[in-house]
């Protein structure tokens, strides 16, 4: 089952299995300047890369946030990883944006949704 939601808040799924990257993140609590340009410049790298599937993110108002990005293979998450402007993203990340975050590699075997129309 493909899953293509009206929605473009939830990401077109093709069928298992493919990857996930989630980003779970907690922004300091000072400036945030360039974060929001990078962020969006990241998101339109991604779709450019081999394998790249979509995402979907969601932040609150204290700072934390979830990103999914989903990937055809572990071998375009790698190859995303290593990309010199995401590297440079990367990096500033760590030093001016982020108090912490967790990156977690997850295979999807299986999916299903709902929505009402």
């Amino acid at each position: 089952m493909t899953i293509s939601p009206s929605d473009k808040r939830l990401s077109h799924a093709p069928e298992p299995p493919y990857m996930a990257v989630i980003f779970t993140s907690i922004q300091n609590d000072g400036p945030l300047d360039g974060y929001s340009q990078t962020a969006e410049d990241m998101v339109r790298l991604a779709a450019e890369q081999s394998g790249y599937i979509g995402y979907e993110s969601a932040h609150d108002r204290d700072g934390t946030g979830i990103t999914v990005s989903y990937w055809e293979n572990e071998a375009s998450i790698k190859k995303w990883k290593q990309q010199a402007d995401h590297m440079t993203a990367q990096k500033a990340g760590r030093n001016k944006w982020y108090r912490a975050y967790i990156t977690r590699i997850a295979r999807v075997d299986r999916h299903y949704a709902f929505e009402n129309t």
